[in-house]
């Protein structure tokens, strides 16, 4: 790492222990945590973007993929459910899996031509029915049991640290499927594929009740580290707590975020180690010089196709990781608040601030972007309570300042993006 960039990490470090000390540990820690998580997602975006040029506007998807995978792996399975249900909609998805197989063998045995057309078009409109036949009434029943409380399959129970790479998995596989057919289309295509993908993916989490709970929400998830109800009674908790001036509930808080952050902290260096020596090894040049030239990367031999595969895909794990690190932070799976400003827009700003193709400008960018997110609107508080401190209180002016505060955070991603690309346009760690 350079000069500038040891200066600006200690910058961005001082800043958050700023917050330590003005507001609270807590606080501090919460936003380091979920800074590391936006780390790791920006580093996936990096890849995909930094080193082959993929523009990836779907990026909230493979998040909500990973945290997808908490559930599946982690949350208890609900007997009840399974009993009324789910070998029917185990065998509506293999009917579903063989309706899409039969297509394609169709499709490529056939020739060209309105018979084939047809053929296809008839066999997935009956097996689409005999799917739906199936499927059904075997939603219905899972979703009748007990709704309030489950209505829904429930996972495997296991611990939810495996859920992680099996988040990098499911996301992983989603992104081969776009990547067959999207990775063709031109940048801006592409972009739009992603999102539309994107959008699809957050409509089936909230609508498919029997999977995810759709809209009324997975929680109580398991969690790796202990729970602060667990540790407020123990002794070195008391102590520790009285040495710095602490309540024991707060202690015990600040532990557990520390847990958290010696967990998202391995992850990180793990991710961070495993890109850099991608970067530098042949196959990281190979992907540059693509990004920079694809005619005369192909003219020279490579399979331009393919390593846009591999990149995709390798960069939709990354995220599908954070995605589910994210889920097990919260301890819900919230389908309601996957939203494309924050796990794409954001994620973006993170990466371009940073500096596409650098990975330590991208997780510097996900840890400096996420404190202004968290800080700016406080900030801002605070700011328009200084500026109307003059004005009378029934002031309407002064009503409107203040309200205006918890709009701030827009307004400020746009100044710092604005200012990065006006005095820094290969963001605050260039690419070397």
């Amino acid at each position: 790492m350079t000069q500038r960039g040891l200066i600006l990490y200690g910058l961005t470090m001082a800043l958050i222990l700023g917050v330590g000390f003005v507001q609270s540990w807590n606080l501090a820690l919460t936003i380091l945590n979920m800074g590391l998580v936006s780390a790791i997602m920006a580093l996936g975006v990096n890849m995909q973007w930094g080193y082959a040029g993929l523009f990836n506007t779907g990026v909230m998807g493979f998040v909500a993929l990973g945290g997808l995978a908490t559930v599946l792996v982690s949350a208890q399975p609900v007997q009840e459910a399974w009993a009324a249900g789910g070998p029917r909609v185990l065998v509506a998805m293999l009917i579903g899996a063989g309706v899409i197989a039969g297509a394609i063998q169709i499709y490529r045995r056939m020739a060209a031509g309105l018979p084939r057309t047809l053929a296809v078009a008839g066999w997935v409109v009956a097996g689409f029915w005999i799917y739906r036949l199936v499927r059904d009434p075997a939603v219905n029943a899972i979703e009748a049991v007990s709704p309030a409380a489950t209505g829904y399959l429930g996972g495997l129970g296991l611990p939810i640290l495996i859920a992680w790479p099996v988040g990098g998995l499911l996301a992983a596989g989603a992104a081969w499927i776009v990547a067959k057919t999207a990775l063709g289309l031109r940048s801006d295509y592409l972009a739009i594929a992603t999102l539309g993908i994107a959008e699809i993916i957050i409509a089936i989490l909230k609508n498919e009740e029997w999977l995810t709970r759709g809209v009324k929400n997975v929680t109580q998830l398991p969690r790796p580290v202990p729970y602060e109800v667990d540790l407020r009674g123990q002794a070195w908790i008391s102590d520790y707590a009285a040495a710095t001036g602490m309540s024991p509930d707060e202690f015990a808080s600040v532990v557990v975020k520390l847990c958290y952050t010696g967990l998202f902290l391995v992850v990180l260096v793990i991710v961070l180690v495993l890109a850099e020596r991608a970067l530098n090894a042949p196959w990281g040049r190979m992907m540059r010089a693509i990004r920079d030239n694809e005619t005369a990367a192909e003219a020279m031999g490579k399979d331009v196709k393919t390593r846009h595969l591999q990149i995709f895909v390798i960069g939709s794990a990354v995220i599908g990781i954070a995605g589910a690190m994210m889920t097990t932070l919260d301890s819900q799976l919230t389908p309601t608040s996957y939203q494309p400003l924050r796990y794409t827009f954001l994620i973006w700003v993170m990466v371009i601030v940073g500096g596409s193709g650098n990975n330590w400008g991208a997780v510097l960018g996900g840890i400096l972007i996420w404190f202004f997110w968290v800080e700016v609107e406080p900030i801002g508080l605070w700011l328009m309570d200084t500026i109307t401190a003059g004005m009378p209180a029934d002031s309407a002016i002064r009503a409107h300042l203040l309200d205006s505060a918890a709009h701030m955070r827009l307004l400020t991603m746009g100044i710092i993006l604005l200012l990065v690309l006006r005095f820094s346009p290969r963001g605050l760690l260039p690419e070397r």
